[in-house]
């Protein structure tokens, strides 16, 4: 009489019926995101102005629509008026300047981020750089300031997040708040609060290269040189009162030449201060307050 028990299978189709399990079990459960993926996370926005400074951020809605719609104009807040204010990068990536002209955005930057967004910022007056270049951008880098160029009727930034398909987010948020569609709220800007978000080679351009610099009680004065055009720049930084106008100077001298200076009272840096000075000598230095630096006749090559 036969053994009752499981019914025994030939061992190819144990091994078929066993794979087809795994499969459907890995199906049914789920999949950890690789490496790569976990690795692109979304960039967090700050407000693109000076640390403090608060502005309203109008997504507004109605007749003539806003194009595109869920943009953001950034707009005068009780007595600040934000014509002329500085314009900086939300968040880091590679910033693209463009010209318009009397139309559309008028000037304006486009910042590239490393998740695939990207930011748009319409209607400047000036640009740090000029259209057709790039630069590298931290989060409070400088890109601009506030106009009406293009399309424009009154000074304003226009300001756009992007998803990485391209499509205008509708509720973008900056500094933690959600500007939804229809919306107008105040955001204080927590930019650039950590520190002088300019750097040396920003404030004197493409080309220039750090060759010497000072302390100097609240900031640092730096020398730099571009060997393409044989120029010398001289930069002061401020590393105390940041945004706030106070006495700063940068000068620049080659010798048996006479002396340039730039001083004034400014939030963030004097300079730059450039002059040809190839294979000569230079005595340059700068000061911040009562804090002082003069050098010798030095850097001949």
């Amino acid at each position: 009489m036969p053994t009752t028990g499981r019914p025994t299978w030939p061992k190819t189709l144990r091994f078929a019926i066993t794979a087809l399990f795994v499969t459907l079990a890995a199906a049914l459960v789920p999949q950890a995101a690789s490496a790569q993926s976990s690795a692109i996370l979304a960039v967090a926005h700050k407000s693109p102005f000076n640390c403090g400074k608060t502005f309203y951020a109008n997504n507004w809605t109605g007749t003539p629509a806003h194009n595109p719609s869920g943009s953001i104009d950034w707009q005068d807040y009780g007595s600040d008026d934000i014509n002329g204010e500085t314009v900086r990068a939300t968040a880091a990536g590679t910033a693209y300047f463009y010209d318009a002209g009397s139309t559309s955005y008028g000037k304006w930057v486009q910042v590239n981020h490393s998740d695939g967004t990207s930011t748009r910022y319409a209607h400047l007056a000036t640009q740090v750089k000029s259209a057709g270049s790039s630069m590298t951008v931290s989060q409070g880098t400088a890109i601009g300031t506030v106009g009406s160029s293009g399309g424009a009727t009154a000074a304003h930034l226009h300001y756009e997040q992007r998803t990485s398909g391209g499509a205008v987010d509708t509720s973008p948020t900056v500094d933690g708040v959600t500007v939804s569609l229809g919306t107008k709220k105040a955001v204080t800007s927590t930019n650039a609060c950590s520190g002088n978000p300019y750097s040396p080679e920003e404030v004197c351009g493409s080309g220039y290269s750090e060759i010497d610099s000072a302390a100097l009680t609240g900031g640092r004065t730096y020398l730099l040189y571009n060997s393409g055009n044989g120029y010398n720049c001289v930069v002061t930084l401020k590393t105390t009162s940041l945004g706030t106008a106070s006495a700063v100077s940068a000068f620049l001298e080659p010798e048996g030449e006479s002396r340039t200076t730039d001083s004034g009272s400014y939030g963030y840096y004097a300079g730059p201060v450039k002059r040809d000075a190839a294979g000569q000598c230079v005595k340059w230095g700068g000061s911040v307050g009562s804090s002082s630096y003069t050098s010798g006749f030095e850097h001949c090559d």
